[in-house]
C-alpha cells in the first residue's frame, strides 16, 4: 500500500505516539502562528504600505475560511496527508509573496493564498483526531500545550525581529516554519483508511455542509463557537492600534502583554484535559461562554467609562482568552460528536465559520474605529454574549470514558 494512504491503527499511534501528537498540535497551532507573529508590526506595516493593516488580517481570513470549505471535501475523499502535504507548499509560497509585497494590496492578495494553504493544518489535525477518538479522548487531544504555546512565541518572536531587522523578515520565517512543517509530515501516517472515505462526488460533498447545518445540535455549537471568536479576533486586530497606539506601549512589550493572555489559555487547557472527565462537554461550554461574556460585558463598562485604563482590559482580556483553553477543544469536540460521519466536511465547516468570523471583526474595526478601544470593547462584548445565548438551554450528556 502506498506511504501516504496507509492508515493509522492505535497500535502504531501507542507506540509512536508522542511524535503523532507534536505534529497534530504544530499543526493545530499553525493558524496561530501566522496571525499573531505579525501583530507588533501592524502598525509599521500600515505606514510603510500605506493602507490600512486590519485589511491583511482580512485578507488571511477570506482565504483561510474559504479554501477549508474546499479542503475538508477532498480530504473525505483522498484522505488527509495528501492535502496537507499540498497545503504546505502553497503556505510556503504566500509567506514568500507576503515578504515580497510593496503595496497593501500586494501583501492581503498574497494572505490569501498563505491562508490557502495555512488553513489545512489546524482543520485537518481536528479531523485526524476525530478519525480516531470520540468524545471525551478528542477533547482531551485538542486540549494541546503546544496549541497554545504559539499565540505566545508568535508575537514576542515578532516583537524582537522588528527590533533588529524589518517586517519582511517575519515572512520569511514563516517561509522556513512551512518548509519544517512539509518534512514533518513525512513522519505523519494516514487516519482515514480508503473504506472509510466519502466515494460521492464532489458535488455531493459540497451538499453536506448544508446538511451538517440542518443539525441542531452541531449547528448549536458551531455558531457558539464562531461568535467566541469574532470577539477574539477582535482583540487580534485591535489590540496592536490600542496598545500601541493608544496607550503608547512599546511594541516589544505587546508581545508580552499577548503571551499574558495565552497563558491563561494554557493553563485552562491543561486542567481542561481533567475537567472532561469529570463534567459533561455542555456544562463546560455553559459556564466557559458565560464567564467570557461577563468579562467582556465588565470591560466594555470600563472602557466606556473610562475605569483603568489599560489594566483594566489588560486583566478583563485575560479572562476571556483563558477560557479558549475550554472552548476551542470542548464546543468543536461537541459539535463534531454530534456528525459520527462527514468528519473532514464537519472540521472545515467548524474551521471556516471560526476563522471566517474574523473577516467580522477586522472590517467592523476598519470601518467604525473611532482610535479608542472603545469599537474593540464593544464588538467583543456584543459577540460573546450571542455566544453564550447559543447554548444557554443546551442539554447535557452523560460523562464518557471514550
Amino acid at each position: 500500500m502506498d506511504q501516504l494512504q496507509q492508515p493509522i491503527t492505535h497500535k502504531r499511534l501507542q507506540q509512536g505516539g508522542w511524535g503523532f501528537i507534536v505534529i497534530l498540535s504544530a499543526l493545530m497551532a499553525f493558524t496561530s502562528l501566522s496571525t499573531d507573529i505579525y501583530l507588533p508590526a501592524m502598525p509599521v506595516m500600515g505606514s510603510d504600505l500605506h493602507g490600512n493593516a486590519e485589511l491583511i488580517i482580512t485578507g488571511f481570513l477570506v482565504g483561510f475560511a474559504i479554501a477549508q470549505l474546499i479542503w475538508g471535501p477532498i480530504s473525505d475523499r483522498i484522505g488527509r496527508r495528501r492535502p496537507l502535504f499540498i497545503g504546505m507548499v502553497l503556505f510556503v509560497i504566500g509567506s514568500i509573496g507576503c515578504a515580497r509585497s510593496t503595496s497593501i494590496e500586494q501583501i492581503v492578495f498574497w494572505r490569501v493564498f498563505q491562508a490557502l494553504g495555512a488553513c489545512t493544518g489546524p482543520m485537518l489535525a481536528c479531523a485526524m483526531i476525530r478519525d480516531l477518538f470520540a468524545r471525551t479522548r478528542a477533547a482531551q487531544m485538542l486540549s494541546t500545550l503546544v496549541m497554545a504555546i504559539a499565540p505566545i512565541v508568535g508575537p514576542l518572536l515578532g516583537g524582537q525581529i522588528i527590533r533588529v531587522s524589518t517586517w519582511p523578515m517575519i515572512f520569511w520565517l514563516l517561509a522556513v516554519i512551512g518548509i519544517a512543517m512539509f518534512i514533518s509530515l513525512l513522519w505523519l501516517p494516514e487516519t482515514l483508511p480508503v473504506e472509510k472515505r466519502v466515494s460521492a462526488s464532489f458535488a455531493d460533498a459540497f451538499r453536506n455542509y448544508f446538511s451538517l447545518l440542518k443539525n441542531p445540535t452541531y449547528r448549536r455549537f458551531t455558531l457558539c463557537v464562531t461568535f467566541y471568536y469574532v470577539s477574539a479576533y477582535a482583540f487580534i486586530a485591535g489590540s496592536p492600534l490600542v496598545y500601541i497606539r493608544y496607550y503608547g506601549i512599546d511594541p516589544q512589550h505587546y508581545g508580552w502583554l499577548f503571551a499574558v493572555n495565552i497563558i491563561g489559555v494554557m493553563a485552562l487547557s491543561l486542567v481542561n484535559r481533567k475537567l472532561v472527565q469529570h463534567f459533561t462537554l455542555e456544562i463546560l461550554v455553559k459556564y466557559a461562554a458565560r464567564i467570557a461574556a461577563l468579562s467582556m460585558l465588565v470591560m466594555a463598562v470600563a472602557v466606556k467609562m473610562q475605569w483603568g485604563g489599560s489594566l483594566a482590559i489588560v486583566v478583563l482580556v485575560f479572562i476571556f482568552f483563558s477560557m479558549n483553553g475550554i472552548v476551542a477543544a470542548t464546543f468543536t469536540a461537541a459539535a463534531l460528536d454530534a456528525v459520527p460521519t462527514m468528519t473532514g466536511s464537519a472540521s472545515a465547516l467548524i474551521g471556516a465559520l471560526q476563522y471566517g468570523s474574523g473577516i467580522i471583526s477586522s472590517l467592523l474595526l476598519a470601518w467604525l474605529s473611532d482610535g479608542t478601544p472603545w469599537t474593540m470593547a464593544w464588538i467583543m462584548a456584543l459577540f460573546t454574549a450571542a455566544s453564550a445565548a447559543m447554548v444557554a438551554g443546551v442539554g447535557a450528556k452523560p460523562v464518557s470514558d471514550d
